[in-house]
This record gives structure tokens, sequence and C-alpha cells, in this order.
């Protein structure tokens, strides 16, 4: 036994005791030492279990990272070929893009407490029913239209192939004629039989199409087109038609050989049938105007005189991609309600002037040429008032949905001669020739309707001008 003594006290510690309490201590020190060790081993295998367990995931994000990355510098595409978005754009883009194509769901809007569809269509199988009314009945005075030509006489409407040639003051040339202030003021005088100048008014005015080209054109009795001149927009194909349609509608893109070669450089081509998807391709040739929103007017307006033989066109323009059945268009905007023309309110603004100002604050023409304009309009005792049978008279103009009577060709006619004349801003234009001409079987139908028709998928690229244009 050993003893000690700590300020005068003996404490009596015994050998056994002694060894013991020592290795007491020592299990003590080594158990936790020991659990220490397995505690950090517990934790590596369950690092090790977790990574055995979502090791896909791990692999699959760097993997979308990487190939995110890799396709930023090219373009995505639509399964027909025609380019969506250009991956340079801004993530919100892309998405804002991708977001848009193909969507088919319906707009809806609330009426009275009621929500019902911007656009009410026929069910798939009416419209497989459906068949080309007789022409709408009209009270419009105008039963014969000729259009005006450089050989002196009056043409009923062929089209023929007709180089840039402007006038010093103005953008008449050789496509268009020279309309005097005369002229156009007559060709507001509704008559049985009218005389008006509509371009292709001379042989050598440009807009060349290829025969094959009319040929086809030639066999279309209702027409869904839109164009894209400068390499601005890209194609966007059709979706949500029926079989119907696609025997009985052509659908026609109208390209210059800019936008050919700017699209086969994102290897979008066309194929040996001129077709791309469901597009038929017409490549135009010498194109009339330096200014290639005017050269767009031409297969916006001028419907009629590209297919001489069509009842029914829907234009669509080249930023949008078309949604809907057309016969189901067609039925709801036109045969439905009597209307020979549908065309979309312009969803800011009712006023001209005010539209005029608008144009000019976004830089879209100057404010000489609009002052022009509208002072023109004063002078012809232009109003400006803001409704049109009950509807607002600004339109948009994205959308034209129209039957081809004397009556919707007439306005046409007049209209394209306005842009030609003053701006190419067409809204400008639209209320004063409508009613001055009166016209009254017009179907001016709401943003929410316009919007069910196509997905707003925006321009593209900056238009590029013709070489040696202005």
């Amino acid at each position: 036994m050993a003893s000690s003594s700590f300020k005068g006290s003996a404490i009596s510690i015994s050998d056994e005791d002694s060894d013991d309490s020592f290795r007491f201590r020592s299990r003590v020190r080594h158990k936790r030492k020991k659990l220490a060790v397995r505690g950090t081993a517990g934790i590596f295998l369950r690092f090790i279990r977790k990574i055995e367990r979502w090791w896909p995931l791990l692999i699959l994000f760097p993997s979308l990272g990487l190939l995110f990355y890799e396709i930023s510098g090219i373009y995505w595409k639509n399964e027909d070929g025609g380019v969506v978005v250009e991956a340079k754009d801004s993530q919100e883009e892309v998405q804002k893009y991708l977001g848009n194509l193909n969507r088919l769901n319906p707009m809806t809007r609330v009426v009275n407490g009621v929500r019902e569809p911007c656009l009410k269509i026929l069910s798939p199988g009416e419209i497989e029913q459906l068949k080309f009314p007789a022409s709408a009945k009209s009270n419009f005075p105008v039963k014969k239209m000729l259009y005006k030509s450089a050989s002196g006489t009056p043409s009923t409407g062929d089209n023929t192939s007709l180089l840039h040639q402007q006038t010093e003051n103005n953008r008449f040339n050789q496509f268009t004629g020279v309309q005097t202030m005369d002229e156009r003021e007559e060709s507001f005088k509704v008559r049985e039989t009218v005389s008006v100048h509509c371009g292709f008014y001379n042989e050598s005015g440009g807009f060349k199409i290829s025969e094959e080209d009319k040929n086809f054109m030639h066999t279309c009795e209702a027409v869904v087109s839109t164009c894209a001149f400068g390499g601005g927009d890209d194609l966007y194909q059709p979706i949500g038609m029926t079989k119907a349609s696609l025997t009985k509608v052509c659908y026609v893109a109208f390209w210059d050989e800019i936008t050919v070669a700017a699209q086969q450089a994102e290897s979008v081509r066309i194929n040996v049938d001129h077709m791309i998807g469901k597009w038929r391709i017409v490549v135009v040739r010498d194109l009339p105007f330096s200014d290639q929103r005017l050269n767009g007017k031409i297969p916006k307006m001028l419907s009629h005189r590209l297919f001489p033989r069509a009842r029914y066109s829907i234009w669509v323009d080249a930023k949008s991609q078309f949604r809907r059945d057309p016969l189901a268009v067609l039925e709801a905007l036109l045969w439905r309600v009597g209307a020979t023309l549908a065309i979309s309110e312009h969803g800011a603004r009712s006023s001209v002037f005010e539209e005029g100002r608008a144009v000019v604050k976004k830089n879209k023409a100057s404010p000489g040429e609009v002052q022009i304009q509208l002072n023109q309009y004063r002078r012809d005792g232009f109003s400006d008032d803001k409704r049109f049978n009950g509807k607002k008279a600004l339109a948009e103009a994205s959308i034209i949905v129209r039957e081809h009577t004397p009556g919707t060709n007439l306005l046409m006619c007049i209209w394209f001669n306005e842009v030609v004349r003053f701006t190419s801003r067409d809204q400008l234009s639209f209320p004063y020739v409508l009613r001055r001409l009166g016209l009254q079987e017009v179907n001016i139908f709401p943003v929410c309707t316009r919007k069910d028709m196509v997905n707003s998928m925006g321009h593209r690229r900056k238009v590029k001008p013709l070489a040696g244009g202005k």
C-alpha cells in the first residue's frame, strides 16, 4: 500500500486500487479515440453511399452545362428546319422564344363576367366538312376592277412580271406607275366599274417571279401568305391545321435573294420541290423599292394581283407563327359574321394623329414625311374619329383576312398607293382609306383574337437594304 498526504491529511491507496484506476483511465482514453475514428469512417461511408445513389445526377448537371455552352454559338431550330432563336440572344429571349414556339393553347378573355375564347372556332370534325361558300353578298357599289398599266389599256388583273427606277420627288416608279393627285382623288369615287393604279404597272417594273411559281400560284383558291425580304426574319411552320386545310389552302412565303442567302448561312435550304416544311417558297427578284418595308407591302396588300384565281387570303407577318386552321379562321372572321375583310385592331392607340406622333418618337419614319401625310389628311377633311362602326378604327394590320371581292381589292389598291405616296407605316393610312371608301363589311377584331391566331416571335435580325439602295 502506498500513502500520501495533502495539507497534512493522509490518504491511503492500495496497490490494487492504483492498478485498477490506471487501467480504467486507460480504457476510457482508448475508447474515446476509437469512437472518433469510427465516426469519421461512418461519415465517409455515408458520403460514398450518397454518391453511389445520386451519381447519374452528378454527371447530368455538368453535362447539361457543357451542352448549353456548346450551343451558345449556334441556332435553335424546329423540326422543319425553320430557325427559331439565335443562341447568342439573352437567356430571357431564348426562354421567350421556346415558350412561344408551337404553343397551341387557346387565348381567353372575360366578357360580362364570363370567360370565353378569344377566337371561337369550329371543332376539327366540323372544319373537315367546311366548303367554300358562294360569294358574300355586298352592298358595295363596285362590281368590276380595272388596273392601270403602261400599255394605256387597263388590265383586269393577271400577274405580269414586272427595275428599280424611282422618281426624284416620290417613291412612284415603273412598278407602281406615277399616280397624280387627281388620279388619287378619282380612285375614291366608287362606281360600278373603277380603274386604279395597283402595282405591276410596267413589264420592267420589277418583282419578278418565275413562270413555275406563277403557275403554282394560279392554282390557289385560298392562300396563307407571308414574306421576308432583306433577311430580317426566319420562317415559322404553321401549326393547328386540319388535313382538309392542307388540301384546300396554299401556304406561300415570299423571299428575296438576300433572305435565301441568310437562311442558307444558317443551314436552312429550299428543297428541290420549292418547299420548306409546309411553305412553298417563292423567290422574288428585282424588287422595285430600295425600302424593304415597302417591298413587303406588295404581297401584304396585293395578294389579289399575285393570286388572281384565289377567292380568299390570310396575310401573316413574318415575325409570327400562324397557329390556327385557316378554314376555321375564314369561317369565324368572315363567313359567320358576313364580312369580306377582317383585320386586327391596334392594341395601344385609337387615333391616327396619336399614331403619327408615336411613329416619329420611335424613329419609324421622319417627322417631315409624317407631317406631310397627316396635313394632307386634314386638308381632305379627315376628322380622325377613333371609332368605325362602333369599333376602334386604328388597325395593327399584322393579320389580314379577306375575300377577294371588288370592294376589298379596291381598298387594298388604294391603301398600297397611300403607303407608296406617303410613309410605309400602313397603320396611318388604313383608317383614312376605310372611311373614305365607306366599305361596311369589315370585321375589326380585338387584340386577343389576333394573339389567339399567332405565336409572336419578333424580328430576328436587322433587315439588309438592297445594294445601292437609299
